[in-house]
């Protein structure tokens, strides 16, 4: 069964090769009428969350940046899907990497660092985007598919040239590794923890929050600064990064404090523009 579902999946990534974007962001605006008017995923969360965080907004307001997050929801499918086919420089034409000076500098100076972001506008381009517009090595975390098959296809094809994915299972594993010159491991940052007992509380929109310890964590381990990438959606299918020093001496901070500096960033770009983060995500099913 895995290598069935295997080769639909390749059947619908070879497809996606010959359709230009226009034509498949056109097959997007269905996607949303389908998800957000007929089977209405995850409408409930999705609602919740709005309104959670941003009490002040009036019924009206939530209304429309969820049908917007809807509709960026359905962009993002369709780009993953893309993804897989497009080559390194057609992705860096759209997902433009700027200022960025901050790692840049580290570069320089033989540090490696911790480029932490969260799930708002693209971050699945990332990886392959990458490779040439960073001085670092990029290293991404990933969690592995149960589908043996696809996920070995994800390791070839979601980063190109120097980036390369690691399993967030063997991350402790990751930042021991040699890479022969200066990386910086990129972490999605703002899910979920798993367990209450490991998180770190924060205010995050407006909510008391439980966020993961692990990029905190090894950055205070070997002192690596900390920056981090704000995506900002310039059109349909166009993205630009700009990276900010968010710690450059880890060791020098209090416990919690970089990630309290993290999400406080991150809270600024979804107060800016809401629609474009991932609202369907049960961000805060845990409670303390």
């Amino acid at each position: 069964m895995d290598f069935l579902t295997y080769l639909v999946f390749r059947f619908f990534i070879f497809l996606f090769r010959f359709i230009p974007f226009r034509l498949l962001f056109g097959f997007a605006d269905l996607i949303f009428y389908l998800v957000f008017y007929v089977v209405g995923y995850r409408k409930n969360v999705v609602f919740e969350n709005l309104r959670n965080s941003f009490p002040q907004k009036s019924e009206q307001e939530i209304g429309r940046i969820a049908k917007a997050f809807y509709h960026h929801f359905a962009d993002m499918l369709i780009e993953s899907l893309k993804a897989f086919t497009m080559s390194e420089e057609a992705i860096i034409k759209r997902y433009t990497f700027i200022n960025t000076e901050a790692p840049d500098n580290c570069y320089r100076e033989g540090k490696q660092v911790i480029c932490v972001a969260g799930h708002y506008g693209n971050w699945e381009w990332a990886g392959i985007a990458a490779g040439k517009q960073m001085l670092h090595k990029p290293v991404g975390f990933y969690k592995p598919l149960s589908n043996n098959y696809i996920d070995r296809y994800i390791q070839k094809t979601r980063v190109q040239g120097r980036a390369k994915l690691a399993s967030i299972a063997k991350t402790a594993e990751t930042f021991k590794t040699d890479w022969d010159e200066p990386a910086a491991f990129y972490m999605v940052a703002d899910q979920s923890p798993s367990s209450s007992r490991l998180a770190y509380w924060v205010d995050f929109l407006h909510q008391e929050t439980a966020t993961i310890h692990g990029p905190e964590k090894y950055a205070r381990i070997y002192n690596m600064p900390v920056v981090f990438a704000s995506v900002k959606k310039v059109r349909r299918g166009y993205y630009t990064v700009d990276f900010k020093m968010l710690e450059p001496e880890p060791t020098q901070t209090k416990t919690g404090e970089i990630t309290r500096r993290f999400m406080k960033m991150l809270e600024n770009v979804i107060t800016e523009n809401p629609e474009y983060y991932l609202w369907s995500h049960r961000r805060w099913k845990l409670k303390r």
